[in-house]
């Protein structure tokens, strides 16, 4: 059985990620508001821009269900910043992707997330990938290296914040 740390820093920490986390969030619906979307919208175009994938996958990162995310797609697709096309690997599964009007919006969205990305800017590239690092190994992901260590990198991680990236 896993014992829970109530001591006062890591009531602390706990707190100040919920902070980052609602600001962030703040700030993206804000900028998703700036575009006529919605937060859930920015974010599966966010996630678009990045790759085409199906809206199962979709669903399975922005962990909801792909009803949902069909409807959203729908709404995107109508205003001409997403559309369907077959999966090159197996044409019976639809990938959903941005237009060229959807890959811009996505990026005017990312450059107008402030919030996380100037003060991460104030941090060094080693405190950046330290950052990175703890934050993987609290989601219990592997490290750049393939094990649970930290390590020094290149200060960057291989996706963006998520889903602008998402």
């Amino acid at each position: 059985m896993a014992t829970t740390r109530t001591d006062p820093l890591t009531l602390e920490v706990v707190e100040l990620i919920g902070t980052v986390v609602a600001r962030y969030y703040e700030e993206y619906d804000e900028a998703a508001a700036a575009h006529s979307l919605t937060g859930a919208q920015a974010r599966v175009l966010g996630l678009l821009s990045l790759e085409p994938m199906p809206m199962r996958r979709i669903a399975q990162k922005l962990k909801c269900e792909p009803s949902n995310v069909t409807g959203i797609v729908d709404r995107l697709e109508t205003r001409g910043l997403v559309e369907r096309r077959p999966d090159p690997a197996d044409r019976r599964v639809k990938l959903a992707a941005p237009t060229e009007l959807g890959a811009r919006t996505a990026q005017q969205l990312r450059d107008s997330l402030t919030f996380a990305r100037e003060p991460l800017a104030e941090l060094s590239d080693g405190d950046r990938t330290m950052l990175r690092d703890l934050l993987r190994r609290m989601l219990g992901e592997p490290g750049p290296s393939g094990g649970q260590g930290l390590s020094a990198g290149s200060g960057r991680g291989s996706r963006g914040v998520e889903p602008l990236s998402p």
